[in-house]
């Protein structure tokens, strides 16, 4: 019996101690992560505001940045060998294959390198921790509505830097680059003002610490200068070299674009807008903005498109399937990729518009030049190229309602049709025709298949969309007139002959 009244003792005891020694954990667990709390609170309140507290090796949260679009002709960026010098795929693709590490990663928080292209002479740079500063950039604000600054000189809408425009976060302070690094992967290569050399022209290291900034850009963002920002052939080598960038820095997704230029508005800008995941101009920036991943896109004036008018190089159009099974680098797919990304972009349903081409006839789009205001500089008359071009227009209509086939001849005003409008008609069409002129460029995002008719004036015998069908694989007819008068029975004899191949 005193055995178990002893035993039953320590018992009752036990059962007293248990709780004390649970409560005197927990208010020991709860005092260290009050202190945790704390310290942590201490850390973050030290550093710059707005800025993130992970490192580029860290992993982030998931990005509020448009996807990539799925494309029919994608065809890998990198991680594949890169292209010979001045060869097809070395023009259009990535033969950006050398690297030049100007700040390298690890040597002071930020990092800066350039990737050259032998063959087109440009670079494309990015750089991590990088500041602009809109105050010591001369140019005027942007974004304004053309009606506001009608008269305005073109000097006043480009950049000219004061020294330290742009820093970068480095080991040690002093200038980015040298003059002999700018001649030798960011050469002039005769443009007048290269707004992105004078940028890097400008640029500073700073020790870490020293960025001050007034706000942080996380994500990844293109820096991009705008020339003739309002013609669509210049805006699509602007788009062309910001897509090729975007690919060469290997992004994950559809980067924001900020426009160092003081250019207003555009109805080209719904592009850029829906290309990309956001615009912004530079100066609209309240004071000096930072940029965790900053890449610097070369000039349309350096794409493929523009030097392929006065450089002559082997390259013709494939299809990315014939690519893929028998890799060429003689012949791209590229155009057709991009092409593929403007429509995407938009939301365009391309299968459904082809598989619908069959149903509903052959659409022949007549891409016509029209008054329209372009920019503060243009008066609103559009220069004729076709003197009688409503005349051929009304004569190919009636010509086609008289034929067997079902013709659809498409009134082609791009001037005041919607960007998807204008894409949609350039999907549709089984055949596009019209004079020479910049409305002509969209034959980028045509389908294989479609046929091209370019009526070509005595002053303007120039070879861009000959050269745009013939790195697209489309067939293409000229009509090289004697001054700018059409004959209607030449341009429907010529038609006719190219609606054959259709079966027509």
């Amino acid at each position: 019996m005193a055995g178990r009244f002893h035993s039953h003792n320590n018992s009752n005891r036990l059962r007293g101690i248990i709780p004390r020694v649970l409560l005197l954990v927990f208010a020991v667990y709860a005092v260290f992560a009050l202190y945790l709390l704390l310290q942590s609170h201490h850390h973050q309140s030290a550093e710059p505001a707005g800025r993130t507290q992970f490192s580029d090796d860290e992993v982030r949260a998931p990005s509020s940045q448009k996807p990539w679009a799925r494309l029919p002709s994608f065809l890998p960026w990198i991680g594949v060998p890169a292209p010979p010098p001045r060869s097809c795929e070395a023009y259009f693709g990535n033969g950006f294959s050398r690297r030049v590490d100007v700040v390298p990663r690890g040597s002071g928080g930020g990092w800066f390198r350039c990737h050259h292209s032998e063959t087109l002479g440009s670079s494309i740079c990015e750089g991590a921790l990088v500041r602009l500063d809109p105050a010591l950039i001369a140019m005027s604000r942007g974004g304004e509505s053309l009606e506001q600054v009608m008269g305005r000189a073109e000097e006043e809408e480009l950049p000219k830097y004061e020294p330290g425009a742009l820093l970068v976060e480095g080991p040690a302070a002093g200038p980015l680059v040298e003059a002999g690094f700018l001649d030798t992967y960011m050469p002039t290569g005769g443009i007048g003002m290269h707004t992105m050399r004078a940028l890097l022209q400008s640029a500073r290291v700073v020790p870490p610490g020293e960025l001050h900034c007034s706000q942080w850009v996380e994500e990844p963002t293109l820096l991009v200068t705008r020339f003739e920002y309002a013609n669509l052939f210049h805006t699509i080598t602007d788009w062309y070299s910001a897509y090729v960038s975007s690919r060469v820095t290997d992004l994950p997704n559809r980067p924001n674009v900020v426009f160092v230029d003081g250019h207003c508005k555009a109805q080209l800008e719904q592009t850029w807008e829906a290309l990309f995941s956001s615009v912004t101009y530079a100066k609209n920036f309240s004071g000096p903005v930072c940029f965790r991943h900053a890449i610097f896109s070369p000039l349309g004036y350096e794409t493929a498109l523009f030097k392929g008018l006065t450089e002559s190089f082997s390259c013709e159009g494939a299809s990315a399937q014939s690519l893929r099974k028998r890799p060429n680098y003689e012949k791209t797919a590229r155009l057709s990729e991009f092409g593929e990304m403007i429509v995407a972009s938009f939301g365009l349903p391309q299968d459904d518009i082809i598989a619908s081409k069959k149903l509903n006839g052959l659409n022949v789009l007549f891409v016509r030049r029209e008054d329209y205001l372009a920019h503060p500089r243009h008066s609103g008359k559009v220069e004729s190229r076709l003197s009688n071009e409503l005349e051929v227009y009304e004569a190919i209509d009636k010509w086609a309602k008289g034929q067997k086939c079902k013709i659809n001849i498409i009134n082609g005003l791009f001037a005041h049709m919607t960007m998807k409008e204008q894409l949609r008609a350039i999907l549709e069409a089984s055949v596009v025709i019209g004079a020479h002129g910049a409305g002509l460029t969209h034959l980028v995002s045509a389908i294989p298949g479609t046929k091209v008719l370019e009526i070509i004036s005595s002053m303007y015998r120039r070879p861009h969309f000959a050269l745009i069908s013939h790195w697209k694989a489309l067939e293409y007819h000229a009509i090289n007139l004697p001054g700018s008068y059409a004959s209607i029975t030449e341009v429907i004899n010529e038609l006719s002959n190219i609606l054959k191949g259709f079966g027509c």
